[in-house]
């Protein structure tokens, strides 16, 4: 019989890197429940293994694992992610893009990258693009994981968008995605340090980084200097109850709140100098 794993962070901080060790560990697909992330292995798998094999993200995450009838979850498992209306553009996987308007929707392959819609802070990313991005935009995505938000971007009306991820097996499933949504002639995907590679795209008019709170905040002095005398970023991986805290920082750094979104424990802001 199959099997579903079931495992819980110990910190929702530690939810993507958790994702990706999974992936690596032998999973085809995992699902959020809640403050769960879920997989199905097949029956010839262990998943006490797979458990130990995961803990090396997070030694203090809590794995449980139960038999489940016979179904093929290689395949069952895209039943859970669905495609996303957020405002004027559509997050999709490929199998629910069939009809859609391609100029209004990205499609992404669910994979080892952070960013297919299902999680609160992609989504809320996008619904506060879509104040922010004017025709010819030049936007720098820093830890672009799939780089849904490079191509919100450009379906929006950005001229170039810079992809800027870290972790080298994101790297093909973004340039997967960024092919996929016929946006190659504008964006690029950049593997490398964003604090190093973000002066070099410079200037930029928008900035997104949907990333974990520690490491937003080291940023903003790169992000403060990418930007054009107008320029805006928009922050996000940060969940409300860091809100007070980040609010501080943003003030003490010289920046202003434009909008806000937040959804479930997340919270996204929009901000400039």
């Amino acid at each position: 019989m199959w099997h579903r794993v079931q495992i819980t962070p110990s910190s929702a901080d530690l939810a993507a890197a958790i994702a990706a060790r999974m992936f690596e560990a032998g999973a085809e697909g995992v699902h959020e429940d809640g403050a769960h992330l879920v997989t199905h292995l097949a029956p010839d798998a262990s998943p006490e293994a797979f458990i130990a094999a995961v803990r090396a993200a997070d030694e203090d995450l809590v794995g449980a694992h139960a038999p489940l009838q016979d179904v093929d979850w290689s395949v069952r498992w895209r039943d859970r992610i669905g495609a996303h209306q957020l405002g004027s553009l559509t997050v999709t996987p490929p199998w629910l893009a069939e009809g859609r308007d391609p100029s209004t929707t990205v499609v992404i392959e669910p994979a080892m990258a952070f960013g297919t819609g299902e999680h609160p802070t992609t989504r809320g990313v996008v619904r506060l693009l879509q104040a922010v991005i004017r025709p010819g935009d030049a936007v720098a995505d820093l830890g672009a994981g799939s780089a849904v938000l490079a191509i919100a971007a450009v379906k929006l009306g950005a001229a170039r968008a810079f992809a800027i991820e870290n972790d080298h097996d994101s790297i093909a499933n973004a340039e997967e995605n960024v092919v996929r949504n016929g946006v190659a002639h504008a964006v690029a995907v950049l593997e490398g340090d964003a604090e190093t590679l973000l002066p070099l795209v410079a200037p930029v008019r928008v900035v997104v980084a949907n990333i974990i709170s520690g490491v937003l905040l080291g940023l903003l002095p790169a992000i403060a200097a990418a930007l054009t005398p107008d320029g805006t970023a928009i922050l996000s991986g940060i969940l409300l109850e860091e809100r007070p805290r980040m609010l501080g920082a943003l003030a003490e750094g010289g920046w202003q709140v434009v909008a806000e979104d937040a959804e479930e424990q997340w919270w996204s802001v929009q901000v400039r100098r």
